[in-house]
């Protein structure tokens, strides 16, 4: 992962839940594998072996990580994925007209845990 995709990644399992503490560890582990089509700022990711398998098997992460733009306007937000214990995909789910290049900077980013 690049840093902006660690550092999103980061703060959205900086919350607490059932498997988070699994899946942080799998952070050093963790690799890009492949894009989402013509969007650049969502992939596919791969945990290398030697990492710890999350209780947290398949799905969307619970925690819902909205974005707003400068002025402060919703305009996405990023879904983590998981598919059998480990940290599967980054998805930036935009709600403007153009798709973004790349993920936000994490200050555009505010995470809360799903109820």
């Amino acid at each position: 992962m690049n840093s902006r995709e660690r550092a999103v990644v980061e703060l959205i399992l900086a919350n607490e839940f059932p498997g988070a503490v699994e899946l942080r560890a799998q952070l050093d582990f963790v690799q890009v594998v492949a894009k989402w089509g013509t969007d650049p700022a969502s992939v596919d990711l791969s945990v290398l072996e030697g990492a710890s398998r999350s209780p947290v098997t398949a799905g969307v992460i619970p925690v819902d990580a909205t974005v707003v733009d400068e002025t402060g306007s919703l305009c996405g937000e990023i879904l983590l994925w998981a598919t059998d214990g480990y940290l599967s995909a980054i998805e930036y789910a935009w709600y403007v007209d153009e798709p973004p290049s790349m993920l936000p900077d994490i200050a555009m980013i505010t995470t809360e845990l799903r109820a």
